[in-house]
């Protein structure tokens, strides 16, 4: 874990979005860089199919950026970030 600098306006914006979506501050500045992570990864998908994709990896155990750059391995527990689950 690491400490990331964010701008106070952005911190305010973070607050306001965790509060409403029911997410610590730190939750919801995870969601937004998973969302942004897997937007660039896959331009081609809208934002509702990166959302079926984050609960897709989710349910096979979690996002590994890993496993998305390197050939599986059978120790490999964690759920690639591909659209093909």
């Amino acid at each position: 874990m690491g400490i990331v600098k964010i701008s106070d306006l952005m911190h305010e914006n973070l607050r306001l979005a965790g509060g409403a979506l029911s997410r610590s501050i730190n939750a919801q500045a995870e969601h937004w860089m998973r969302v942004g992570m897997l937007t660039e990864m896959h331009p081609e998908l809208d934002h509702r199919e990166i959302c079926q994709l984050l609960i897709r990896a989710e349910l096979a155990g979690g996002l590994d950026i890993v496993a998305a750059v390197t050939p599986p391995s059978p120790s490999r527990s964690r759920a690639p970030l591909t659209g093909k689950h």
